[in-house]
């Protein structure tokens, strides 16, 4: 019964998350700002003064694949967003600029998700053959071995946290100061970027809750090897 709530809870707690977040995009981006500044404007904004004219602002498809691409120094707004009057697209808009800022100011954690992205990306893709094949051959050696790449991975998934909620917390202190949006706004903006921010702790929450799991697997191993 524990191994059946276990994954009921780490297929639930994503699904829940982007219901959440869809949930409130599609209300807020129906809520037109006071200020009527499309989402590019706001990006536009925010980065000029902030002194980030290097930093450019695009249009990208997809359903909310808006991003700060660090190496090109680009902030790239889904259509709707670049587009669009809404409180969500201001909202969105501003966390984007939000990693900008941090990209310019070489913030620490920002920083440090950067150097595990190598290391991050190995572990995703190959720490589950290595755990499989150490699970089924009963090769507990190889089992930690995938372990480790998979921290590696899950590391990654805790350090974006910080990220996330500093680019929102910048967010909500440059519309605000800016203008873009009056006080009674500040709710509806909020619950924009904490429906955002859920996606990425229900991602960490699952990869620590799997990491767990594995390192009892293995202590159970290493125990009836002895």
């Amino acid at each position: 019964m524990s191994i059946i709530i276990y994954f009921a809870l780490i297929i639930l707690i994503p699904l829940w998350a982007q219901f959440k977040v869809k949930g409130a995009y599609k209300k807020y981006s129906k809520m037109a700002s006071s200020s009527q500044m499309t989402g590019a404007e706001v990006a536009r904004k925010i980065l000029d003064d902030n002194g980030l004219y290097n930093v450019g602002i695009e249009e990208t498809r997809g359903y909310l694949s808006d991003h700060y691409d660090p190496r090109s120094k680009v902030v790239r707004l889904s259509s709707d967003n670049f587009f669009g009057h809404s409180v969500a697209a201001a909202a969105i808009a501003a966390h984007e600029v939000g990693h900008a800022m941090q990209d310019a100011e070489d913030y620490s954690f920002l920083r440090f998700r950067h150097a595990l992205v190598p290391v991050a990306s190995l572990g995703s893709n190959f720490s589950w053959i290595l755990i499989l094949i150490g699970i089924f051959a009963e090769l507990s050696g190889l089992l930690l071995l995938g372990i480790l790449f998979m921290a590696a991975a899950v590391v990654f998934q805790v350090v974006t946290l910080p990220v996330e909620f500093n680019a929102s917390n910048r967010a909500m202190e440059q519309v605000v100061s800016a203008g873009i949006i009056r006080n009674d706004e500040e709710r509806e903006t909020k619950k924009v970027l904490n429906a955002a921010a859920l996606t990425y702790v229900a991602a960490a929450a699952v990869a620590v809750l799997e990491l767990v799991r594995l390192v009892m697997i293995y202590t159970g191993m290493t125990s009836s090897e002895e």
